[in-house]
């Protein structure tokens, strides 16, 4: 299975690109909280906690600490975000539930059928930076079929390394410039074709309306809104 241009596999940023983590978390922290008596824009919650995601990586990234995987790093961030609206003495089982909303997050409406149209033709696989059980997860709830699971628990590191990018490549035995990266922040790309792989843009405009790019900061391959526009190219 080889697309006219030479690629054989197409990796997946996750959150933003597949997923709506903004909605999710968002819905989440009100089922958690607002039992408690708690209220908020829930939607700045979710902002505020998401603002938390690169310099949390960056602690792994610049070795000030070793590989530790996304799930740990967000249970870390909770406890900021949580103190800057005001909010303490959750217990255990509170902030599990809140870190696990990264877990049951749900795909743009295009996703599962644009997978399962592009796998006919492709291996696919997640890149992410999340972790595995956070993937298996979404993967489960949201019906996509993976060929392997790949991204920043395979590599040990996070995204824009280029560790991430090249251990995806070598899982399937193909060279760099047979697989694409396909996502919607052109600084996942910009790494990705730095290091050899051909590069998708899907435009996700109502991840965080406002800051989401709608096209693309740099020369990509392919430049689609959905991943069923992607299959149809």
């Amino acid at each position: 299975m080889t697309g006219s241009d030479g690629v054989k596999a197409l990796f997946f940023d996750v959150f933003g690109t597949l997923v709506d983590w903004r909605t999710g978390v968002a819905r989440d922290a009100e089922l958690v909280l607002k039992p408690l008596g708690l209220m908020m824009d829930w939607t700045a919650f979710a902002d505020a906690w998401r603002d938390q995601y690169q310099p949390a990586m960056e602690e792994v990234r610049s070795g000030r600490i070793p590989y530790t995987k996304l799930d740990v790093l967000h249970r870390r961030s909770l406890h900021k975000v949580l103190a800057s609206f005001g909010v303490k003495d959750l217990n255990e089982g509170q902030l599990d539930q809140l870190t696990q909303a990264w877990h049951r997050l749900d795909a743009w409406r295009d996703v599962a059928v644009g997978l399962a149209r592009l796998r006919q033709r492709f291996l696919i696989a997640p890149v992410s930076n999340g972790n595995f059980a956070i993937m298996c997860d979404l993967a489960r709830r949201n019906d996509f079929r993976w060929d392997a699971i790949l991204g920043a628990d395979l590599a040990r590191d996070f995204k824009p390394k280029a560790a991430v990018y090249l251990a995806a490549a070598e899982a399937f035995d193909l060279k760099p410039g047979e697989c694409m990266m396909c996502a919607s922040h052109s600084s996942d790309l910009r790494a990705a074709a730095a290091n050899g792989l051909r590069t998708a843009f899907i435009a996700r405009p109502l991840e965080r309306p406002g800051f989401s790019e709608r096209s693309p900061g740099l020369a990509v391959d392919v430049f689609v809104q959905s991943t069923l526009e992607l299959a149809g190219q």
